[in-house]
């Protein structure tokens, strides 16, 4: 299960980086809870990919974050994964950009996909 999780973890990146709306939110279950890190609240796949569209006609793209993803099992059809990462902005690193994600991912009859993600900036003490 974790190789999966993180290949479709991979994806979300992928996706992110060349500006395709429509794969993105194809990575998610039809009424998937997407939260960004502005508190926007995304209900369902379509919502996922028209904010998407929009967004990915910027120059922000993903940079990678610190460590690896952490992957936990909680059934055999569900996992919780957490992970870290930052953006870019016309090319530059922009350290006030950087999150915390959480997602659960649901095993499908599409395959792994995922449900829920919460979009969090890092505090810094």
């Amino acid at each position: 299960m974790s190789t999966e999780i993180v290949r479709l973890l991979s994806r979300l990146a992928e996706t992110w980086n060349a500006g395709d709306a429509a794969g993105y939110a194809g990575l998610f279950t039809e009424d998937a809870d997407y939260i960004t890190f502005f508190g926007l609240h995304l209900k369902g796949r379509q919502a996922i990919e028209d904010v998407h569209r929009d967004l990915f006609k910027t120059s922000i793209k993903l940079a990678g974050g610190d460590g690896e993803p952490q992957i936990r099992s909680l059934s055999d059809d569900v996992a919780l994964a957490i992970i870290t990462g930052g953006s870019t902005v016309d090319g530059e690193q922009d350290p006030s950009r950087a999150s915390i994600v959480t997602l659960t991912a649901l095993r499908t009859p599409e395959g792994w996909r995922f449900a829920s993600f919460q979009n969090t900036r890092v505090s810094r003490p």
